[in-house]
């Protein structure tokens, strides 16, 4: 699975050519978007390039960081075109809550629980379920906010764990992953689990420094966190609620540096072709 980014509000040329390369050479099953495009329209161009490629949509209501109100905007345009276009409902696996809304206190829990059983309410003719992508310690900061795990269909976990405290190289950050994902499987209550904004960045910059003096950010660090998770495909596949799945966190590092998995010109950083059973 994939995430492709939005923010450069991408053609439906360039979504069809990006959605073609996800399912077809990685390949992939589902997109999970982040960030946000409000170009009129955006939405349905997702879903038309998502149809023609045989790909499901994590599709998203973005909140991103300005503390803004314009979520609201994006949700009621998401919503809308939910319900009008005859194939959205087809392609869209899921609508999320996002980036970390408990992390930057977007909303209070109380609120987001809100949110997400109105969103279900009015999705629930079309049958699609809602989420929130958040990571552990956004629920941990909470008090555990338990009330917004159980209002979600299933759960999107961010697993970054570049950023722990005692993270050093890629290979060796299955304990760190195996602990907020352990977290998740006690709070969850047996719902499906999805690894979302899921990877380790090639490079470092403002807003994506390490927590640890030992942690390496580089290609062959960022390549060797995928390889961790297929080492440990039979310990995903096992968990309650038919397994994790997971995603790559970003298709290029022209949408956001050092995530992608293209480089900025468009070329594969590393061989790509996550395990789809074990």
């Amino acid at each position: 699975m994939s995430n492709a980014a939005l923010n450069t509000g991408q053609s439906l040329q360039q979504l069809q050519k990006e959605f073609k390369d996800i399912r077809n050479n990685f390949p992939s099953r589902y997109v999970r978007l982040y960030g946000a495009c409000d170009r009129k329209g955006f939405y349905d161009d997702i879903v038309e390039a998502a149809w023609d490629n045989t790909l499901g949509v994590h599709a998203l209501v973005w909140f991103g960081f300005d503390g803004s109100g314009i979520w609201k905007q994006r949700r009621d345009t998401l919503f809308a075109s939910l319900h009008n276009n005859p194939k959205a409902k087809f392609v869209t696996r899921g609508v999320q809550f996002g980036s970390e809304p408990l992390f930057d206190s977007v909303l209070s829990p109380k609120n987001l629980t809100t949110q997400v059983k109105a969103a279900k309410a009015n999705l629930s003719s079309l049958n699609i379920p809602v989420t929130v992508s958040e990571m552990a310690y956004g629920y941990q900061k909470n008090g555990g906010a338990q009330d917004v795990l159980d209002a979600q269909d299933f759960i999107n976990i961010h697993m970054l764990p570049f950023f722990a405290q005692d993270a050093s190289t890629a290979n060796k950050a299955w304990p760190i992953v195996e602990r907020d994902l352990n977290w998740f499987v006690t709070h969850g209550k047996g719902k499906k689990l999805f690894f979302d904004e899921n990877g380790w960045p090639s490079v470092t910059y403002p807003g994506v420094q390490p927590n640890s003096a030992a942690a390496v950010a580089d290609v062959k660090n960022e390549q060797a966190y995928y390889t961790l998770l297929d080492n440990h495909c039979s310990d995903l596949k096992k968990v309650a609620g038919g397994g994790v799945g997971w995603f790559a966190h970003i298709y290029s590092d022209d949408q956001e540096p050092g995530y992608g998995i293209h480089d900025d010109s468009g070329s594969l950083k590393f061989s790509f072709k996550p395990k789809t059973s074990c």
